[in-house]
């Protein structure tokens, strides 16, 4: 019994050892459950945070897609109601957005979108209308060029311009049409109107540009200084006649006194031409500007020797 006895002893002793090292292990996973009861609810309140930025976020974004959508119906409306032919290209020069003017003036369909612009046949005639929106783009400049439609031959202003992105990028080009043909028939009517008059006109006349380059020559001026008006047009003034007209009082008259006054009126110039002799010459010039921007000057020359 003595030896039972002390056998349960050990075993007491034993059992209790393993109950403390059970309570040890329990206190420690009971630290580790509350360590792991703070984390969670750090995490729960990180999770509430997020969530709230996740909700600020959706509104945010539901707020941006009613106004991108509002804003894309605006454009719709903008391209659907506007009366003047556009095309919107990327940088590969592929169609993006037209607007319905520009169907029939280009040859275009709802399917041609994401075409490249040199694989459309335009009404137009104009070979290079890719190469054409290309050179705004690597310009970041804007073209513009004449064209006439093929069918009816009305005439176009054709432009291109750099597509930039609200950051200043260039994203592709945006090409379009002005129809200039009331413009452009009114303008060769007067230019025929004009020189009937400057030809019925019993004075020397001449018209020069800013650059004293003659655009035109009556034929009172042909004949009286014995030139014909291919050996005038398109020269400049000074390069006339071998530069019979390369005069210093008449470069006075053209580059100091004319720019300052707009016109001048019975200025003098003696001066010995070929085939001619000496003369007396009467100037009368003043600066035309038949378009805007476009300044030119009309030269009227009288002998009076």
């Amino acid at each position: 019994m003595r030896e039972q006895f002390q056998s349960l002893i050990e075993e007491h002793e034993t059992t209790t050892e393993e109950f403390k090292s059970a309570n040890e292990e329990v206190l420690s996973a009971n630290e580790e459950l509350q360590s792991t009861n703070e984390e969670l609810e750090t995490a729960k309140e990180e999770l509430q945070s997020s969530n709230e930025e996740l909700t600020t976020l959706n509104e945010e974004l539901q707020n941006r897609n009613v106004e991108l959508t509002a804003v894309n119906n605006d454009l719709l409306n903008l391209l659907g109601n506007v009366t003047v032919p556009v095309v919107i290209v990327d940088l590969e020069l592929r169609i993006r957005r037209f607007t319905p003017p520009a169907q029939k003036l280009l040859n275009l369909l709802p399917g041609d979108v994401g075409r490249r612009l040199n694989e459309i046949r335009p009404n137009l005639s104009v070979d290079d209308l890719g190469q054409f929106a290309r050179e705004a783009i690597d310009s970041v400049n804007v073209q513009e060029r004449e064209v006439r439609e093929k069918e009816s031959g009305a005439w176009y202003q054709m432009w291109a311009r750099p597509y930039k992105t609200w950051d200043n990028k260039i994203d592709g080009a945006v090409l379009s049409f002005e129809n200039i043909d009331a413009l452009k028939r009114e303008i060769e009517y007067l230019i025929r109107y004009g020189d009937a008059l400057i030809d019925n006109t019993r004075g020397a006349l001449l018209i020069l540009d800013a650059d004293l380059r003659v655009v035109s020559a009556n034929q009172v001026f042909c004949r009286t200084f014995q030139v014909t008006r291919r050996e005038t047009e398109k020269l400049t003034l000074y390069e006339l006649g071998d530069g019979q007209w390369n005069i210093p009082r008449l470069r006075d008259l053209l580059e100091k006194v004319l720019p300052n006054n707009g016109r001048v009126e019975d200025y003098e110039v003696r001066h010995s031409f070929p085939h001619l002799g000496e003369r007396t010459m009467m100037l009368n010039a003043h600066r035309i500007e038949p378009q805007p921007g476009k300044r030119m000057i009309l030269l009227s020359i009288e002998n009076v020797t």
